[in-house]
């Protein structure tokens, strides 16, 4: 992708708008849609309608792929030349290199072995399917326009989806694995005048700053009682012992598991990096177990007891089950909670430093802190609530939010750290977004033209 587009996606993340990097057909960011057969709007090159054009690996690249790659853009809203040279040019320097970027990226995906399982990105495909279908006012109706942009059936289009997705999350995995072994480190030297650059080149697509928001805050979840802590755990054993003498791991989680996220798929969950799990799951499943391993142990989080299984490791990553027992909790649990979020008001207020807040009452499955971020509808009722009439450097009073794992509420107090007025951005509001982007598209560019002069790429247009 280009500098421009890639800044664009970044401003935009920021003002809440839709990435403009979305609309590169095949990149890891692209949205599934299926592709445009026809076009009015594009001038004939005069070439044959199909030809090979560029070669990576052994995998050949048709003209037709680039075309249908510029309709998709065009359909998408992307600026396309109108005259056949600027057009080809187009074709040539931009969708073309990228389409052999997706394919080194790839290639790099199956020297890695990294896989993609259709079992795993199937109920995602069918959820765009059903969204694609539901624009429609008729079957009859959705099947002409998948006969207009040249499928035969909704089965094509299906696989179609599947194989887009496949690409995507290989491209995503070679990065991935290429990160894990410190190829994507090089430094890059990107100055103030390349950073003002680029904002100009964005400024007039990125609209204006909405009102933002930013805080600190300490969240206090109802802790069950000795009793009942002490029975999750002893059920959890009891359903370890029955897995480790062959019982099925899937049945008992689509009959055992309390976590509504993942135990009607038998408790499978999908593929994770380091660090984003609570401390002692993150630890289990990249403690190095090989796949198929069952923890002999079960292991408690915030969140309960867990049986943990390691399914599938990649570079960096890893796809594990768990079967989830979480203690039951009652109304006196609730009310000790509230009790306990009142104290925190009171020593915060008092001077006692929020570090030590954190450390003795903080829920640690939760954000301890949120950095200046759109306060609108994108942020949760309660904390929009508790949030009027509160000034910067001010506490809320302590406030609800739900729990729909126990059915229980968690108390919430925050300190808001930041407010900003809604308004025209300016570079100093993106300066270190901005930054960071460019630096993450020097290294990238860097690593993928040392890829493409270590594999075969020939290009024939």
């Amino acid at each position: 992708m280009t500098g421009t587009r890639a800044l664009v996606r970044t401003v935009l993340c920021i003002c809440v708008a839709a990435p403009l990097a979305a609309q590169q057909p095949g990149s890891v960011t692209a949205p599934v849609a299926p592709k445009p057969a026809t076009s009015t709007g594009l001038a004939p090159i005069g070439i044959p309608i199909d030809r090979v054009v560029a070669i990576v690996g052994q995998k050949p690249i048709l003209w037709s792929e680039i075309m249908d790659a510029i309709f998709y853009l065009k359909g998408a809203g992307a600026q396309i030349p109108e005259d056949s040279a600027g057009l080809m040019a187009y074709a040539r320097d931009s969708v073309l290199s990228d389409m052999i970027n997706q394919e080194v990226l790839i290639a790099v995906a199956k020297q890695y072995k990294s896989e993609v399982d259709d079992k795993e990105i199937a109920p995602d495909v069918d959820k765009r399917l059903k969204e694609l279908h539901g624009r429609f006012k008729s079957d009859a109706e959705f099947r002409a326009q998948l006969k207009a942009e040249g499928f035969g059936s909704e089965t094509e289009l299906r696989t179609s989806l599947l194989e887009r997705r496949r690409r995507d999350l290989l491209q995503v995995m070679a990065k991935d694995s290429l990160a894990a072994h410190g190829k994507l480190s090089a430094p890059v030297n990107v100055t103030e005048a390349d950073v003002t650059a680029a904002f100009e080149r964005a400024k007039g697509r990125i609209g204006k700053r909405p009102a933002l928001i930013a805080f600190k805050q300490v969240i206090v979840a109802p802790r069950a009682n000795p009793v009942a802590r002490a029975a999750a755990k002893a059920k959890a054993e009891s359903l370890l012992v029955v897995i480790q003498k062959g019982g099925d791991f899937e049945t008992i989680a689509k009959k055992e598991s309390m976590d509504p996220g993942s135990r009607d798929q038998g408790g499978s969950m999908p593929f994770t990096r380091r660090g984003l799990m609570v401390e002692p799951f993150d630890r289990a499943i990249f403690s190095g177990a090989p796949p198929g391993t069952v923890f002999p142990v079960v292991i408690e989080t915030t969140f309960g007891f867990h049986i943990i299984r390691i399914d599938r490791v990649q570079p960096a990553q890893v796809k594990s089950s768990h079967i989830l027992i979480i203690p039951h909790l009652d109304s006196a649990d609730v009310a000790r909670a509230q009790l306990v979020a009142d104290t925190v008001v009171t020593k915060w207020r008092s001077g006692t430093p929020y570090d030590s807040l954190v450390k003795y009452y903080h829920d640690p499955a939760e954000l301890k802190t949120v950095p200046l971020s759109p306060n609108d509808t994108t942020i949760p009722v309660e904390y929009r609530n508790a949030f009027e009439g509160v000034k910067k450097g001010q506490l809320t009073q302590p406030f609800q939010i739900p729990n729909p794992q126990t059915g229980f509420p968690k108390f919430v107090i925050v300190l808001i750290t930041d407010r900003v007025d809604a308004g025209d951005l300016t570079v100093a509001d993106v300066r270190d977004k901005i930054r960071q982007q460019l630096v993450e598209e020097g290294q990238f560019h860097r690593m993928i033209d040392q890829l493409r002069r270590e594999q075969f790429v020939k290009i024939m247009m």
